[in-house]
């Protein structure tokens, strides 16, 4: 699994990198087959709330899931897309299942 961070607007400090990777790759216990993770990290209007936007795009076998969320702070933006991806994994997987 290979996890790409792409930060338009500033630059983001190793901690928030490493905060991230550890966030998302528990991915990987909802779903094993997972090829790429990219996260999107962007400031949209400086020097207000609520301006920190998120984006996730988990790439699996023959589909793409993707997932975005504004929040006050890029933590708590990577907290809230995992645990949506974390439902649409289990969904996709359930998905396969039944096929």
């Amino acid at each position: 699994m290979e996890i790409r961070i792409q930060s338009v607007n500033f630059d983001a400090t190793e901690q928030l990198k490493a905060f991230i990777e550890k966030k998302v790759s528990k991915l990987e216990k909802s779903y094993e087959d997972i090829q790429t993770i990219e996260i999107g990290l962007k400031v949209v209007k400086p020097a207000t709330a609520m301006n920190k936007e998120t984006s996730m795009t988990v790439m699996v076998p023959g589909s793409r899931l993707f997932v975005q969320k504004v929040c006050d702070t890029f933590e708590e933006g990577t907290d809230l897309c995992v645990d949506s991806m974390k439902v649409q994994l289990v969904k996709f997987k359930e998905k396969l299942r039944n096929n």
